[in-house]
């Protein structure tokens, strides 16, 4: 992925969604020929010359301070996963690029062990990619449409826009869709010269309207705390907590566990996805 286009986009389309009126700027008469702010109202509002902000909104963001960073996402209303995006950007810019293949990601085996400790929540590691590298049983039995493939690694965002039974799978699909899509304009973000990603958002882009669609937006977000509902084939629809955990120990490995209160329908659910799946091994 080209650096620099993404840093212009991302910056395009975050001033593109703001007004005048909500930046705080005087309307004048006349009408606007592009939507949102103008390149000149923002640098106005970061504190910097217009010429320097068109340097970075054509993608320069080479040596820019984190001051400057900082002031272009007040003047944009960058929430926080945005932020982050645009530090992450700026650091990708200053690095240079260097295509390379992804590294090989392998689950220690304490943290295997402890995913097959976790019996009664539904828990997985994946990478950036989306790519599920390890999960317990009540995982892939929770996620059985998905693993129901004989392609290892399952890859979550290939199952959102490619595999029909999504749709059902997700009764938000849309939703589920849009954080799919976020996190790995999120991992780009970060790592925009890993060829694993680079190919998957190419197939991704080339095979799916849907997912061409939202790429376009340049959304991000952080995804570590929620609630997501399930249709499963077997015990119907779930709604469960999640909690999407960084390992720090294992950089860009992140630690997903589900949950439910005791006594909720979602816990009786669980128990008969662990009944379901343990005789036969029907996950495996």
């Amino acid at each position: 992925m080209d650096n620099r286009d993404e840093v212009r986009d991302f910056l395009a389309t975050r001033r593109a969604r703001i007004t005048p009126e909500q930046a705080g700027l005087p309307q004048y008469g006349g009408s606007r020929r592009v939507p949102g702010l103008r390149r000149a109202e923002v640098a106005l509002l970061a504190g910097v010359s217009p010429d320097y902000y068109v340097r970075l909104e054509r993608g320069n963001l080479a040596g820019v301070s984190d001051s400057v960073l900082e002031a272009v996402g007040r003047a944009l209303r960058l929430d926080e996963a945005e932020r982050a995006h645009l530090h992450d950007l700026a650091r990708a810019a200053n690095t240079g690029p260097r295509s390379r293949r992804s590294p090989k990601q392998q689950v220690r085996p304490g943290t295997l062990h402890l995913l097959h400790a976790m019996t009664d929540a539904p828990a997985f590691v994946r990478n950036g990619r989306l790519d599920v590298l390890a999960a317990n049983g009540l995982a892939e039995a929770l996620y059985a449409p998905a693993f129901d493939t004989p392609t290892r690694p399952v890859n979550l965002a290939r199952f959102c826009f490619l595999d029909p039974r999504a749709e059902d799978f997700y009764p938000d699909w849309s939703e589920a869709a849009n954080t799919t899509v976020a996190l790995l304009r999120t991992e780009a973000g970060r790592d925009p010269y890993d060829k694993g990603l680079t190919d998957l958002v190419g197939e991704l882009v080339t095979r799916s309207d849907d997912f061409r669609t939202r790429w376009a937006a340049h959304n991000v977000r952080l995804h570590h705390t929620g609630v997501k509902r399930f249709h499963h084939p077997v015990v119907g629809t779930v709604e469960l907590g999640f909690e999407a955990m960084p390992m720090p120990a294992d950089p860009g490995l992140t630690l997903t566990a589900y949950s439910a209160a005791a006594g909720t329908p979602a816990a009786d659910a669980l128990r008969l996805l662990a009944s379901w799946a343990a005789p036969a091994g029907h996950h495996r």
